[in-house]
């Protein structure tokens, strides 16, 4: 009889031919220290400079190393929480191919998840980046903080350790573009973080443009901050009262025998752009309640899978 696994380590990946060797082996390397039965998903994205077969060859030598094979691209929402749902392991561990995230601080994870924790996440206290991107990030950190459903850890990527029931709950919400470090933390399981210093990455290149994350930005504050919707109709509030206060500074200048025209103009434009963001806001509640109730779409279709029973 087949021992149950009890750590499962998911490894997103897009081209990375030259980390696919090394990050499988470090990972091992860590996991072997535990002495459980363990299991390394790949999950591939739609690589097209050799991945899949330098994978393929991992899996011939180590039944313990299992690869999905992607039909197309899915974005990095998507393939990487599939892959986490494909997991079987009690604790599952996601982090990146190209060794951004240090492998050698999975026996912290594993540690803290035996002393009970559900969700243990590293979180990167500083990085070399462009001034830009640094002013960018907090702005964008900002924007969520204000108009997020729930706080989001800023330096978490999703680095970290999962319990099974931690995953199983978050499978069932269904989510078509699943903002999974946010739903962790929607999810109000115990959540620990580990602060870790990374400089750089250790191999490869970030496959992430400034569109790339610009679009993983947009689809997370959607996932996210469905209260967000609501922003037209507190933007209507305002405009409706700053009509009023309009109106009554033409009453104003009527009672002072000047002419009120210009004001009045000024205040039917007010009145019609507040009436069209109390309309948009009451469509936003109606895309918000559509949304609550048709997460339904597949994350991913599957092309291949290797090594799995």
């Amino acid at each position: 009889m087949t021992a149950a696994i009890i750590f499962s380590a998911v490894i997103p990946c897009l081209n990375e031919a030259e980390n696919a060797v090394a990050i499988a082996a470090a990972v091992a390397q860590e996991l072997d220290r535990e002495h459980e039965p363990y299991e390394i998903i790949f999950i591939d994205n739609g690589s097209t400079d050799g991945t899949i077969e330098i994978i393929r060859t991992l899996c011939a030598t180590d039944p313990r190393v299992r690869l999905i094979v992607n039909n197309q691209n899915y974005g990095q929402m998507r393939s990487p929480t599939y892959g986490i749902y494909q997991a079987s392991g009690a604790a599952v561990i996601g982090i990146s191919a190209d060794f951004q995230d240090p492998p050698e601080m999975i026996g912290q994870l594993i540690a803290r998840w035996r002393a009970g924790a559900f969700i243990v996440l590293g979180v990167r206290e500083t990085e070399k980046q462009p001034f830009v991107m640094r002013v960018v990030r907090a702005i964008g950190y900002g924007f969520f903080e204000r108009f997020g459903d729930y706080r989001v850890i800023p330096g978490a990527t999703g680095f970290g350790l999962y319990d099974r029931r931690v995953v199983d709950s978050l499978k069932q919400w269904r989510d078509p573009e699943p903002f999974f470090r946010g739903m962790l933390v929607e999810s109000g399981y115990s959540l620990e973080t580990i602060p870790y210093h990374r400089p750089g990455r250790a191999g490869g290149v970030s496959k992430n443009n400034f569109g790339t994350l610009v679009s993983f930005a947009l689809s997370s504050l959607a996932s996210c901050s469905k209260g967000l919707l609501r922003l037209p109709l507190y933007v209507s509030v305002i405009i409706f009262m700053t009509m009023f206060a309009t109106l009554l500074g033409a009453a104003v200048l009527a009672f002072v025998g000047r002419a009120p025209w210009l004001a009045l103009v000024f205040a039917a434009a007010q009145g019609a752009f507040a009436t069209l963001c109390l309309f948009l806001g009451l469509l936003g509640e109606q895309v918000r309640l559509i949304s609550e109730i048709s997460r339904n779409t597949p994350l991913v279709i599957e092309k291949e899978r290797v090594n799995f029973s």
